[in-house]
C-alpha cells in the first residue's frame, strides 16, 4: 500500500515536528511547509493527498495545484481561510475540529481580558525601559478589576463555555448573546444590542459570516458603555478595525485585547499597533502543545478515512 503524503502548512517547532513524526506510519507520511514558503508549498501539494492547514489561506490556486488532492483538514476551526468553493467544485472534502483548541483560547482569553484591564503592555514596556517606578500617575485611573464587571459573551459555544465559570469565580456578572438562549449557559441571555450597553467587558467567540462580518462598527462602538473593554479571540472580520481604533483614541473604549485582526499577518503600520491600551498576540491563542496533541490525533484519523472508508469528522463540506 503505498503511503498518503499530508502536508502540514505551517512552521514546526522542534516540539511540533516530534509529534508530526510520531504521527507517521506505515500508510502516512506528513512533509512540513513554513507558510512562508510559496515555492515548497506548491511542490509538495504536486503530490499531496491531503492537505492539514492552519492559518495561511488555502487559495484555489493552491488547490489546483493538488490534482491527488482528497482531503483539506483545518488544524482548528475556523474554515473562512479556506476556499470552500474551489473545494466543493473537486468534490474534497472538508473538515475542522470543534473543541481541540478550545482550552488554549478560553485561557488566553482570560489572559488578554486580564491584560487589558490590567494595562500589562504598557506597565511591562515601562518596566522593560527602567521607567516602571517613574510612570504618569493618570494610569492608575485606567486599570481595574473582573470583579464587579458584567462581561458580555457574544456567541456561546465551546470557548465561551469555559470562560464564564473562571470569570463568574473571580466575581463578574456573566451575560451572553447567541442565536437563542442556552439552557446550559452561566448568566443571562440578552439581545445584541442590550449587551453591548450593558457589559463593561465584551469577549467575541462567534465565527466569521456574511451575517457576523464588521458586526462591530461604529454605531456598535458608539452604544457600549464608556469605558468598555473588547477582547476578540475569535475572528478579525467580526470587527470593523478602523472604528475600533477610533473607539480607542477617541470613543467608547478603554481598552482592548485582540489575538486576531482582519488581515493577517498585521501589517507594521497599522494604527492599533502604536496603542498602549491594546494588549496584543500574533493569532496564538490556539497554540500550545496539548492543542496540537489533540488535533493530530483527528488529522490522522480523518486522513485514515481515506483508505478504510467511513465517515469523516467534522465535516464542513
Amino acid at each position: 500500500m503505498s503511503k498518503l503524503k499530508a502536508v502540514f502548512h505551517y512552521a514546526a517547532s522542534a516540539g511540533i515536528a516530534a509529534r508530526l513524526a510520531a504521527a507517521e506510519s506505515d500508510w502516512l507520511s506528513i512533509e512540513t511547509c513554513d507558510e512562508e514558503d510559496e515555492a515548497r508549498l506548491f511542490e509538495l501539494m504536486a503530490a499531496a493527498d491531503v492537505l492539514w492547514h492552519v492559518l495561511k489561506p488555502a487559495t484555489a490556486e493552491v488547490i489546483a495545484a493538488a490534482p491527488n488532492l482528497r482531503l483539506i483538514q483545518k488544524i482548528g476551526v475556523g474554515v473562512n481561510t479556506i476556499d470552500l468553493n474551489a473545494a466543493q467544485a473537486r468534490n474534497i472534502p472538508v473538515c475542522n475540529m470543534p473543541g481541540s483548541n478550545s482550552q488554549a483560547v478560553a485561557e488566553a482569553t482570560v489572559m488578554l481580558m486580564l491584560s487589558a484591564l490590567r494595562r500589562a503592555a504598557a506597565f511591562h514596556n515601562a518596566a522593560r525601559r527602567g521607567d516602571g517606578w517613574r510612570l504618569d500617575p493618570a494610569i492608575f485611573d485606567q486599570v481595574g478589576e473582573v470583579s464587579g464587571r458584567t462581561v458580555g459573551l457574544v456567541g456561546y459555544g465551546e470557548v465561551a463555555r469555559r470562560v464564564a465559570p473562571v470569570l463568574q469565580a473571580l466575581g463578574a456578572k456573566i451575560i451572553y448573546t447567541a442565536s437563542a438562549p442556552k439552557a446550559e449557559a452561566l448568566g443571562e441571555w440578552r439581545e445584541l444590542a442590550e449587551l453591548l450597553a450593558e457589559s463593561d467587558v465584551i469577549s467575541l467567540h462567534m465565527p466569521v459570516t456574511p451575517e457576523t462580518e464588521n458586526m462591530l462598527d461604529a454605531a456598535a462602538f458608539a452604544a457600549m458603555k464608556p469605558g468598555a473593554v473588547l477582547i476578540n479571540t475569535a475572528r478579525g472580520g467580526l470587527v470593523d478595525q478602523g472604528a475600533l481604533y477610533h473607539a480607542l483614541t477617541e470613543g467608547t473604549l478603554l481598552a482592548a485585547g485582540l489575538d486576531v485582526f482582519a488581515e493577517e499577518p498585521i501589517a507594521d503600520n497599522e494604527p492599533l499597533l502604536s496603542l498602549d491600551n491594546v494588549a496584543l498576540l500574533p493569532h496564538v491563542a490556539w497554540l500550545t502543545p496539548q492543542t496540537f496533541d489533540r488535533s493530530i490525533e483527528i488529522a490522522v484519523q480523518n486522513s485514515r478515512c481515506l483508505i478504510d472508508g467511513g465517515d469523516f469528522m467534522h465535516r464542513v463540506v
